[in-house]
C-alpha cells in the first residue's frame, strides 16, 4: 500500500513515502474507504511532533481527514455499503486513530458520513475536521437568528467556514479577525473584517459599540481578554484552544466525528450556502511542504493532500 509514514516524532523532515505500508484491517464495527484526498489540519503535524495525549504506534500514517469509497465494511456495520462515497474524520477515544495519508484507512463505523455532491475529492478530503469544528463551535455557542458574530482567525481552514456557517445559521452580521491581506478574502465572504493584535478590541467595538452577541475562538493564544471585551452582557463565547475559557463562561470543544453533523454540513454545501477555499493541493509524495506551509499559519482556506484518482 502507497502511504506517508514516520518511524520517530520529528518536524516534516521525518515523513517519507512508502510503498509497502502495511494496509489496515478491518474489525467489527470498523469500515475501511479507498481514500481519494485528504488534507493537513495543524492537530496533524502536532501528532507528527510529538504528544504525550496521543500516542501513535510506530510506524505511523498521519492524517484524520479523509475522502474516499468504502471498500470493506466489518462485522454487525449497518447504514454503509461497498460502493458509498464517504468523508470521515478518524479519531477515536483509544488514541489516535489515523492514516488518512494512505491509499486505505480504516475507521470506526460512526466515524463516517456522506460525501457533499458538491464537493470535489479534494474538497471533500478538506471539509471533516474544519467542517465539523466550525460547525460543532458555532452550534455550542448557540449562534442563531439575527447574531453578531465574531471569529478570531477568521480566514484560516476553520475560520473561512465558520464565517459562512454562522450566516447560514441565521446570524445578522459577522465580523473576522485577520491579517490586512486577507481582509478582502474575508469581505468576499460577507464577512466585516478587523486585523488581530493590539487595537483590537477598539476596531470591533467601532462596529458593534453594543457588544457583540456571540465570539468563537479558533486560534487561542491569550484572546479570551479581547473576547471577553467584545462581548455584549448577555453574549455567550466557545473555544476550540483554550480549556480555560470555562472558567469564564464559556464554552470548550473537543470536536467528535458523527454522521449527523455531517449530514448536515453536506446540506449546507450541496445548497450553496457554504463553500470550500483550497489555499493548495498536493499530491502525497509532496505531504512534507504541505506540512510546512500550514506551520506557516498564512494560508487562505484549507490545504488538500491528493491520494489517488
Amino acid at each position: 500500500m502507497l502511504a506517508i509514514e514516520y518511524t520517530e516524532h520529528g518536524g516534516p523532515e521525518v515523513l517519507h513515502l512508502s510503498d509497502a505500508a502495511a494496509e489496515p484491517t478491518v474489525g467489527p464495527g470498523e469500515v475501511r474507504i479507498a481514500v481519494k484526498a485528504s488534507s493537513v489540519n495543524p492537530v496533524d503535524w502536532k501528532i507528527v511532533k510529538g504528544r504525550p495525549d496521543m500516542p501513535v504506534a510506530f510506524p505511523a500514517i498521519p492524517g484524520r481527514d479523509a475522502a474516499g469509497v468504502v471498500e470493506s465494511v466489518g462485522e454487525g456495520v449497518t447504514g454503509w455499503s461497498i460502493g458509498d462515497e464517504v468523508v470521515t474524520y478518524g479519531h477515536e477515544g483509544r488514541g489516535v486513530r489515523s492514516g488518512g495519508y494512505a491509499e486505505l484507512m480504516t475507521v470506526p463505523a460512526d466515524a463516517l458520513g456522506p460525501k457533499p455532491r458538491s464537493l470535489t475529492w479534494d474538497e471533500a478530503g478538506a471539509l471533516p475536521c474544519a467542517g465539523l469544528t466550525a460547525y460543532q463551535v458555532l452550534r455550542l455557542a448557540g449562534v442563531g437568528e439575527g447574531d453578531t458574530v465574531m471569529v478570531h482567525a477568521a480566514a484560516g481552514g476553520v475560520g473561512h467556514l465558520a464565517v459562512q456557517i454562522a450566516r447560514a445559521l441565521g446570524a445578522g452580521r459577522v465580523i473576522g479577525t485577520a491579517s490586512a491581506p486577507n481582509h478582502e478574502f474575508l469581505r468576499g465572504l460577507r464577512a466585516e473584517p478587523v486585523t488581530y493584535g493590539d487595537g483590537l478590541v477598539d476596531q470591533v467595538r467601532a462596529l458593534a459599540p453594543q457588544g457583540v452577541d456571540v465570539v468563537v475562538d479558533l486560534v487561542g493564544g491569550g484572546v479570551a481578554d479581547q473576547t471577553m471585551a467584545v462581548l455584549a452582557p448577555e453574549g455567550r463565547h466557545a473555544s476550540i484552544t483554550d480549556r480555560q475559557i470555562v472558567e469564564r463562561g464559556g464554552h470548550y470543544l473537543q470536536v467528535a466525528a458523527n454522521r449527523a453533523d455531517f449530514e448536515a454540513l453536506g446540506e449546507l454545501f450541496d445548497a450553496g450556502s457554504v463553500k470550500m477555499v483550497l489555499a493548495a493541493v498536493f499530491d502525497l509524495a509532496d505531504a512534507a511542504q504541505a506540512f510546512r506551509l500550514s506551520q506557516t499559519r498564512h494560508g487562505r482556506g484549507k490545504i488538500a493532500i491528493h491520494v489517488s484518482a
